[in-house]
C-alpha cells in the first residue's frame, strides 16, 4: 500500500446494498493486516452490524451528529441556532479517537447526521462533519472506507479531490439508474476523477442493457444476489461468516480499483 491507505467513498440509492459492499471492502482489507478506518456517514447507520460489531457496545456509542456539546464547543454556535456567528475551520484532529470502537483491524467511526435544511446548508452541525470528514480522507494514514448517503452532502470538493475511488452502488432497475446517474454528476461536479459503478443484487438480467443504462460509467464489479446474504441479517451474523463467494468478489473489485488509481 501506499505511504497513506486508499480512500474510497461509496454512495447510492437506499437499499442497493452499499453498506454491504463498505462492509466487505473493509473485512478484505482487514483480512490483509491493513488498518482500516471505516466510516458510517448514513443517516440509516448499520455499517456497525454489517461489520460485525456487537449491538450492545454500538447502542453505547453516540454518534459525532448527536454530541451537541462537541459541536457548539469546536464550532462556537448552537446546534440547530439561527443567526449565530460560527467557525469555518473546527478544529477536528483529536475527534475521531473519542469516537472509535474497534475490532480486529477495524476503527468504525458513525458520524450520524440532523436535519440540516437542504442541501449545501452552513450550519454548524454540517460544518463540523464536512470538516472532519475532509480530516479522515486527507490526513489518516490508514485506509478509510465511507458509507455514505445517495446525497453528496458532507463531500466538499478538497474532500472529493481526495478521494481515490467513488464507488455508486447499483441495483437493476430504473430508479437506481436514475440516483446512479445524478450522482455521478454531483461528483463529477466536485472534480472527483475516479467514478465507478458497483452492480449488486445482480441476477440473470441482460448486462448490455444495464451497460447502455449507465452510459459512460465504468463498471468495475458486479455482486450476485445471495440468500446467504438475507440469512445474515435475519440471524445477526457477517457476510463474511455464510457467503465467501461475495467476499471473493469483493477483493477483485479491490484489487481492481488498486490497478486503477
Amino acid at each position: 500500500m501506499r505511504q497513506k491507505g486508499i480512500k474510497i467513498a461509496i454512495s447510492g440509492k437506499g437499499g442497493v446494498g452499499k453498506t454491504t459492499l463498505a462492509s466487505l471492502l473493509c473485512h478484505v482489507l482487514s483480512s490483509r493486516n491493513i488498518k482500516v478506518l471505516a466510516v458510517d456517514a448514513d443517516p440509516d447507520a448499520n455499517l456497525g452490524m454489517a461489520l460485525g460489531f456487537n449491538p450492545e457496545v454500538l447502542a453505547k456509542v453516540s454518534t459525532i451528529a448527536q454530541d451537541e456539546k462537541l459541536i457548539q464547543e469546536r464550532t462556537g454556535a448552537t446546534p440547530g441556532g439561527f443567526g449565530e456567528w460560527f467557525t469555518l475551520n473546527p478544529l477536528v484532529d483529536d475527534i475521531p479517537e473519542k469516537y472509535l470502537v474497534r475490532k480486529d483491524h477495524i476503527g468504525l467511526l458513525q458520524m450520524g447526521t440532523k436535519s440540516i435544511g437542504g442541501a449545501g446548508c452552513a450550519c454548524p452541525e454540517s460544518i463540523l462533519l464536512k470538516s472532519l470528514l475532509n480530516h479522515l480522507v486527507l490526513e489518516r494514514n490508514e485506509a478509510v472506507i465511507v458509507d455514505m448517503e445517495a446525497g453528496l452532502e458532507h463531500l466538499g470538493r478538497g474532500t472529493a479531490e481526495g478521494v481515490d475511488a467513488f464507488i455508486i452502488v447499483v441495483e437493476p432497475g430504473q430508479r437506481s439508474f436514475v440516483t446512479a446517474r445524478a450522482v455521478a454528476k454531483m461528483a463529477k461536479d466536485l472534480n472527483i476523477q475516479k467514478i465507478y459503478i458497483v452492480i449488486s443484487k445482480f441476477q440473470g438480467i441482460e448486462m448490455t442493457s444495464i451497460i447502455e443504462q449507465l452510459e459512460d460509467l465504468k463498471i468495475m464489479g458486479v455482486l450476485p444476489y445471495k440468500m446467504e446474504a438475507i440469512s445474515a441479517d435475519f440471524q445477526g451474523r457477517t457476510l463474511f461468516e455464510l457467503c465467501p463467494e461475495l467476499v471473493e468478489e469483493a477483493a477483485c473489485i479491490l484489487d481492481r480499483i488498486m490497478n486503477e488509481i
